[in-house]
């Protein structure tokens, strides 16, 4: 073929709409766009280097709203599909897909001084560098915001007229990416800093409605367990009165679906009424880890409740064919945000009969609605009463809502999002001593296993029907490995505690920088990226640097091997310069300092029911950073354990308790193990008390 022929080729086949391949449900949304969307890869900017034209990079997932209202405004309009197609290479991302790539552009956006958020619209050079951003836009001017069409003919005309604008905005945003990722925190964390920051954050959490004062509000349960955390550590009532009353509120607001359980992704006001009613994976996989550490010492109903619904929901509407769990469910229905959630007090009325007055009454349902004329059921004003006796109403309408016209599923499934749920499950599972719960963290994690490794054995980020993202990231093998971990510490079955290993050490080998020290998101011989970053700040879910050292943590507490412990040990002086100056958002990595400083290991060795109740008793008690092995008389644990070779006293259960590398007089009374734990927590109070 000539030149000209493979030119008119390669110009026919991005001249196209490449959507329809793709395995994300949130790029098939977009494959009958009028845009000639293409998939991230090199061929794409390949092309905007030989058209000499910018590369559009419009970034989103299935299930947010406001990249619907985009999508349907200008991505389905012709007029501005011809423009888009007329001067630009359009790249449709999938955030969830490849989270390393969106939080480059994203913390690109923040660099120019703009709010961050989904859909995020960016403008890039052939080689990838950004040079403007914002997020949506509508088609024409309103909001207060330029219309998109607008923009387009303005960036056109900048790239056409006056390059040099160009050239002196991706270099200095590309510098700026760099210094930033190459960044040396290498130095000693203030031992006083976790305290520190606990007490700084508790001081903004608003003690009447709960959680960080102000609207939006984000559930955010990595940082209310960090702080019930350092609550505990040092016997801090004020602190631990923030954490209950924003708990509180999240379990008995709108942002809870007090009817099919699961909590949304963060609520839109100040009082957790008004959810943004997608339901993500990650968050409800937190916040039943977070609801079980506040059930195991305040032994309150609400919150036994609220994660056997979340999870009786996991149950219902999130299991995959595979096994595995689906990434969300859609914000909108019909096209309409929350139509599927909200009611009209009518229909309630006709559905519910006598019970509808009680239930009205009970859940701030009203014929003017509390949200645009509608209601969204919540309990905000009884979240200090008992819950209320109303569960063969709230049967009754989920299934009339069930008759509905259902959210979207996204039923990708994403390496990192499957293992919190199910480290979340067993911690769920073994706290209220619920096996059905354990076989379901088990099924999905060999679901999710087979579902996300290639052929190699390699850990892949995504995959959907059968077909795998050929992308691994650092937090897929630390959350992953946690979970194993946690399965291992369940089960005693020594396949998991080797699989966790497995992950550690490929997150050594694979995605350690040699040279300044913490975690690269990406395998660190990446070089096709703008930038591989160090994820160290919390963002939707905690860091992927404190997830690693999280893992290390659990594994040196597992299995005495004091090699991970200086591992992790090493890793906070690599990132102790971040956490000094960025504490406020890094509190994942302040909690596992917490973990790694009160390291505890809970050994029980007997037969199944003769362990129960000694297995209860340190199930139940609050004393967080534990690890909990029941092993059979016949099992043993790693060699370097300081309770290798440990035996039952007297034929009966025994419990040893195992701070750091020792372990005390061995325990066959369950009430004498809760006392022994109580001990210790107090110890433990008395040296964190400032």
């Amino acid at each position: 073929m000539t030149d000209k022929g493979n030119i008119d080729n390669r110009a026919a086949i991005f001249a196209r709409n490449r959507l329809a391949d793709a395995t994300s449900p949130y790029l098939l949304q977009h494959k009958d766009n009028p845009v000639h969307w293409q998939p991230w890869g090199d061929a794409v900017f390949e092309e905007a280097r030989r058209r000499n034209v910018p590369v559009l990079l419009s970034v989103g997932y299935a299930a947010c709203h406001w990249c619907h209202v985009m999508a349907h405004e200008s991505f389905e309009d012709d007029a501005v599909a011809a423009l888009m197609n007329a001067h630009f290479v359009c790249i449709k991302l999938d955030r969830e897909e490849r989270p390393d790539l969106d939080e480059i552009y994203m913390s690109a956006l923040s660099m120019m001084g703009e709010q961050g958020g989904w859909p995020l619209t960016m403008c890039l050079d052939a080689d990838g560098a950004p040079f403007w951003g914002g997020t949506y836009f509508p088609k024409n001017p309103q909001y207060g915001r330029p219309g998109f069409m607008q923009i387009l003919a303005e960036i056109n005309r900048i790239w056409t007229e006056t390059p040099d604008k160009i050239i002196a905005n991706t270099k200095a945003l590309t510098q700026s990416l760099r210094a930033k990722a190459a960044a040396d925190a290498r130095g000693d964390m203030p031992v006083d800093l976790p305290a520190r920051a606990a007490q700084t954050l508790a001081e903004h959490v608003d003690m009447q409605k709960g959680g960080l004062a102000g609207a939006p509000k984000f559930p955010q349960p990595f940082l209310y367990r960090f702080l019930w955390q350092q609550a505990q550590l040092g016997g801090n009532g004020a602190m631990r009165d923030a954490v209950l009353v924003t708990a509180r509120k999240i379990c008995q607001g709108g942002i809870y679906d007090h009817l099919g359980g699961g909590f949304a992704r963060y609520s839109v006001d100040a009082d957790w009424l008004v959810p943004h009613f997608e339901k993500m994976l990650y968050d409800n996989a937190l916040l039943i880890g977070w609801l079980c550490d506040l059930y195991r010492d305040t032994k309150d109903p609400l919150f036994a409740a609220r994660i056997e619904e979340t999870i009786g929901w996991l149950e219902r509407e999130m299991v995959t064919r595979e096994g595995a769990f689906a990434a969300s469910l859609d914000a909108d229905t019909e096209g309409e945000e929350g139509r599927f959630y909200v009611w009209d007090k009518a229909e309630i009325d006709a559905v519910l009969g006598d019970d509808a007055a009680a239930f009205c009454a009970a859940y701030d349902v009203s014929d003017n609605g509390n949200f645009e004329g509608k209601n969204i059921p919540n309990l905000l004003s009884h979240d200090d009463a008992p819950l209320p006796a109303l569960g063969g109403a709230r049967e009754t309408l989920l299934k009339t809502r069930a008759a509905r016209t259902a959210p979207g599923r996204d039923d990708k499934i994403l390496a990192d999002w499957n293992a919190m749920m199910i480290a979340a499950l067993v911690e769920a599972a073994r706290l209220f001593e619920r096996p059905d719960w354990l076989r379901l963290a088990e099924t999905a994690y060999d679901a999710a296993r087979h579902a996300l490794s290639n052929g190699s054995g390699q850990l892949c980020h995504a995959a959907r029907d059968g077909k795998r993202l050929a992308v691994s990231l650092s937090a897929d093998y630390a959350f992953m490995g946690q979970a194993a971990a946690a399965l291992y510490a369940a089960t005693a079955k020594p396949d998991y505690l080797r699989q966790a290993v497995a992950d550690a050490a490929y997150l050594q080998a694979h995605f350690h920088d040699r040279t300044r020290g913490g975690y690269f998101a990406n395998l660190a011989d990446e070089e096709t990226l703008l930038v591989n970053n160090k994820p160290v700040q919390d963002n939707a879910q905690p860091a992927a640097n404190a997830a690693v050292l999280d893992l290390f943590a659990a594994l040196a507490t597992l299995t005495g091997d004091t090699a991970w412990h200086d591992k992790a040990e090493q890793g906070f002086s690599d990132l102790a310069g971040h956490l000094a100056q960025g504490y406020p958002s890094m509190t994942a990595l302040l909690g596992t300092r917490l973990a790694l400083d009160n390291a505890l290991s809970i050994i029980i060795i007997g037969g199944a029911e003769e362990a129960n109740a000694l297995a209860s008793a340190a199930f139940s008690h609050p004393i967080f950073c534990r690890h909990i092995i029941v092993l059979a008389p016949d099992s043993a644990l790693d060699a370097a354990h300081p309770a290798h070779g440990k035996q039952m006293i007297d034929a009966k259960a025994t419990a040893y308790i195992c701070p750091g590398q020792s372990c005390r007089a061995p325990l066959t009374d369950a009430a004498a193990l809760t006392a022994a734990l109580d001990a210790l927590l107090g110890a433990r109070q008395t040296i964190g008390t400032p």
